[in-house]
């Protein structure tokens, strides 16, 4: 019996999903921006409502998401852009893209990052 080849991270890191984005999704603190931003993409292509909200700071965050409301995603891939950190505060750019009902879309965003308590959160985002 052949062994179970592991998960890829929908981050697209090199890394199973469990050593990747994964124990992010399990609790443990993203070290960086980066990090975090590519944990949140890997919950969007997961449907993790829960962590989505968790990591997006309390002074932008919605009430709630409802992520199955309308037609479903099909997130493609991931690529960042660029990052930059300045003591709580960093910026990541990047490119997401997904499928949704047969139609190809690509989202281009600077987000904006804070850094209180030890844990990084999504504040919010510019999209090109």
């Amino acid at each position: 019996m052949k062994p179970k080849t592991p998960e890829p991270c929908p981050c697209g890191r090199p890394l199973a999903y469990t050593a990747c984005c994964g124990r992010y999704h399990a609790g443990s603190p993203a070290p960086d921006a980066e990090s975090l931003m590519r944990s949140r993409y890997s919950a969007y292509v997961r449907g993790l409502e829960d962590y989505l909200l968790a990591t997006w700071h309390a002074s932008t965050r919605p009430a709630a998401l409802d992520l199955a409301a309308g037609p479903p995603a099909k997130w493609l891939g991931l690529e960042v852009k660029t990052r930059s950190e300045k003591g709580d505060a960093a910026k990541v750019e990047f490119v997401a893209r997904c499928r949704i009902g047969g139609r190809a879309l690509r989202l281009h965003e600077v987000s904006r990052f804070v850094r209180e308590d030890g844990r990084w959160y999504y504040v919010d985002g510019v999209i090109d």
